[in-house]
């Protein structure tokens, strides 16, 4: 069953977050079995939850054990995350694309506007060898959205994306290249150009291909070797249907259905204050039919703002493929 209405809520936003993200958990709380067999461990009901801190956050393991959907949905596709051989991948069951569509573009336009205006291309080699990258997903979608005849995905030819750029740049066509980190630099090497109408939106992710960097090292290299102001990154991840971008304001900007909170690292069910070391809980309404309510791995600072940064990984945490973390 479709419900409609909470599809509607969930983007709505002139609705305080707090109010949708209530509804949310109300709704998987009674339709995500795995996710109400954990609140009720913790000895968490409904009508004990009177802030979003109050609310179990699902450690995001269990998306490598677990089938997390809702009862009232099937599933229409499953996004796997990367992992090296022998190594369990995250699995996400998402019952409705156009959902994930839905906030795919929600993101985008809070952080660039209007997709149509733009050219886009995805230098993404890692991922365009696997048929169940959401990231590939995201990119293709907008590139359906944009409908520019240049737009296109790059495997290993960075001699032809080099081309296409210059094309692109002599014609003054705002363009948006998503890449994969290690190919990001590669290309950098490679093919330095002096843009001012491309914007690069770095992925995160050496694959093992290169030595780990950190964010700030990375976005030197590539405004060096493009000549930009600004290098945006967008976080993202398997298990996750809405963005964050990182802006020219330093940090990563959630989507209108994100929000980013920030516990401590050793207590779990307690938060640190704004702008403090620990690791970042984040609510997902786009998780709509799977769970919306996730502990990550990852660690970090949130803002008053809501704005948050990414540190690093816990020291038991596998390498995750999709975004640069490391410091």
């Amino acid at each position: 069953m479709i419900n409609q209405q909470l599809e509607q809520t969930i983007f709505n936003k002139s609705l305080p977050f707090k109010e949708r993200a209530f509804a949310v958990f109300n709704y998987q709380f009674e339709h995500c079995a795995i996710y109400k067999e954990f609140c009720q461990q913790l000895d968490c009901e409904p009508t004990s939850i009177e802030e979003l801190e109050d609310i179990p956050f699902l450690p995001i393991e269990l998306f490598k054990s677990q089938k997390i959907t809702s009862d009232e949905r099937g599933t229409e596709t499953i996004f796997r995350s990367s992992g090296t051989t022998g190594q369990m991948t995250s699995q996400h069951f998402v019952a409705d694309l156009n959902l994930y569509e839905r906030s795919i573009l929600n993101g985008f336009q809070q952080q660039f506007g209007d997709v149509e205006q733009y050219c886009i291309l995805g230098l993404l080699p890692s991922y365009l060898e696997r048929q169940d990258a959401s990231l590939v997903h995201m990119v293709d979608f907008l590139m359906a959205k944009s409908a520019h005849p240049k737009n296109g995905f790059y495997l290993n030819n960075l001699q032809q994306l080099s081309k296409t750029i210059y094309q692109l740049e002599e014609a003054k066509q705002p363009t948006l290249l998503f890449g994969v980190t290690f190919a990001l630099l590669d290309f950098a090497e490679q093919y330095p150009i002096q843009m001012q109408s491309t914007k690069i939106v770095e992925t995160g992710g050496m694959k093992g291909r290169r030595k780990e960097i950190t964010r700030a090292t990375l976005h030197k290299i590539l405004q060096k070797a493009f000549h930009q102001n600004t290098i945006f990154s967008e976080y993202g991840m398997t298990e996750l249907l809405s963005q964050a971008y990182f802006t020219d304001k330093g940090n990563f900007k959630p989507s209108s259905t994100m929000q980013v909170l920030c516990r401590e690292l050793n207590d779990p069910f307690h938060y640190v204050e704004h702008g403090t070391t620990g690791a970042l809980n984040i609510i997902d309404l786009a998780n709509l039919y799977s769970c919306s309510f996730i502990a990550t791995q990852d660690i970090g600072k949130v803002y008053s703002n809501g704005n948050f940064d990414v540190l690093g990984r816990m020291d038991y945490a596998d390498v995750r493929g999709c975004n640069l973390m490391v410091i």
